[in-house]
Order: C-alpha cells, then sequence, then structure tokens
C-alpha cells in the first residue's frame, strides 16, 4: 500500500542530484501541485527526464507552466527530453549560459526508452535517428544493420523517481487517467525507483473499475491530493 502524504512532505523526498521523470504533455496531465511544491524546496541539479519544458505561460495565466517552474528556477541540471520549442529559457541557459545540458530525444523513441527501462530491456532498437545528430547522443550505443536496413541501438531510461497525475487515485493507490492525460504518466511509472502520484480526486477503493485501472498501486509508493486544476 502506497503512503498518503502531504504534498509538501512528498516533495522534500528529491534530493539534490535526483534523477526526476515527469509525466504530462505540454503540461496536460502534469502533477501541477507538487511540480509548484517542488519549485519551493531549492533542491537542485536535477535530472529530468520528460517530454517537453512546458511553456512559460499557461492556459490560466499562470508564469512558467508546470516544469516550466523547475527551468526557470535553475533547478535542472540536464533536461532528457524531446521538444524544447515552446521554453525559450531552455536556449538560454543550454546555448548562452551553458548551465544546462539537454539532450533531444525523438518522442517515439523517448517513450520506448523509458518502456524498456521499466521492462527491464537491454533498448531499444529503432530507425528513427538514423543518418541525423540523434547517432551522436550519449544515449545511443550504436547502430546495427538487421536484414539491410540500418537501426540505432537506444539506451533504456530509468530514474530515482517518477512523479505522475491521475483524475483519480483509489485508497489503495490504484491510478485512473482521464482522456490523454495518460500520456508519459503511465510507461513512467514502471520505470522509476520510487513513484510518486499526484490525483486530482482521492476515491474509494472499487470506485475506480478494475478494467479502467491503468497504473496498478503495485507501482505506486506516494499519494498526495491536489485537487481539481
Amino acid at each position: 500500500m502506497p503512503k498518503f502524504v502531504s504534498v509538501e512532505e512528498a516533495a522534500k523526498l528529491i534530493p539534490d542530484g535526483a534523477t526526476v521523470m515527469f509525466g504530462g504533455f505540454m503540461g496536460c496531465g502534469s502533477a501541477h501541485k507538487f511540480i509548484d511544491a517542488l519549485s519551493k524546496t531549492g533542491v537542485k541539479d536535477l535530472t529530468m527526464i520528460c517530454n517537453d519544458a512546458s511553456m512559460p505561460g499557461g492556459p490560466l495565466g499562470e508564469e512558467y507552466y508546470a516544469v516550466a517552474k523547475l527551468v526557470h528556477n535553475r533547478q535542472i541540471k540536464r533536461l532528457i527530453t524531446s521538444h524544447v520549442g515552446l521554453n525559450p529559457e531552455v536556449a538560454t541557459q543550454s546555448m548562452q549560459e551553458k548551465t544546462l545540458e539537454v539532450l533531444l530525444v525523438p518522442q517515439g523513441s523517448l517513450v520506448e526508452m523509458i518502456r524498456s527501462g521499466g521492462a527491464g530491456l537491454g533498448g531499444v532498437l529503432t530507425p528513427t535517428g538514423v543518418g541525423t545528430l540523434v547517432e551522436e547522443s550519449p544515449l545511443c550505443l550504436g547502430k546495427q544493420t538487421i536484414n539491410g536496413r540500418d537501426y540505432l541501438l537506444m539506451q533504456p531510461l530509468r530514474a530515482d523517481f517518477a512523479v505522475i497525475a491521475g483524475a483519480k487515485i483509489d485508497k489503495a493507490g490504484n491510478v485512473w487517467y482521464k482522456g490523454t492525460t495518460s500520456n508519459f504518466n503511465v510507461v513512467m511509472a514502471t520505470a522509476a525507483d520510487t513513484v510518486i502520484a499526484e490525483g486530482e480526486e482521492l476515491v474509494e477503493i472499487g470506485s475506480i473499475a478494475p478494467e479502467d485501472v491503468r497504473t496498478p498501486s503495485v507501482f505506486v509508493d506516494y499519494v498526495v491530493e491536489g485537487g481539481k486544476y
């Protein structure tokens, strides 16, 4: 059974230098309350694995939407992601100031690398990126030719922590996601040593139909209540 803790208590679990996966797609499906709490802890030198770096402004007029808060606060030392184009601070910190290392990975490759990390596989063979700068990435372990076609061997990805967000989480820790908010959350929950799940709504056991559980409680270590966004 996971532990139910406050957002502030959960944020304090993450130490300097940790590798953290954050679910979400441009803030959709992100653990907003947890990220906000983490941005106030002063933790630094994090390696962040996420689909994107979000954007400076949110849909409700927020400053530094979702993980953009952590980038703005310079809490991230290394960023493994597939898209940073909507957050100009990433370019400033990585290309001008040289304070942020950014490793760009094609989105499909990124999710498969996380999936293989969760499944205990040795890597991902993909034709995506052959003949491009992806071949030069430290995350690329080499190139192989199979049946006359070239593939890149991309390393599996795991993290110390995964921070996921669900629409409903029951008191056993089972998670249900609404629509596309599932995005990277489902696979990231399998690929971290410690999983922190933020629920918009905490419900009784049995309130989520078994066939609707996307992340079973066995993967979840801590649950926090985030409330409606």
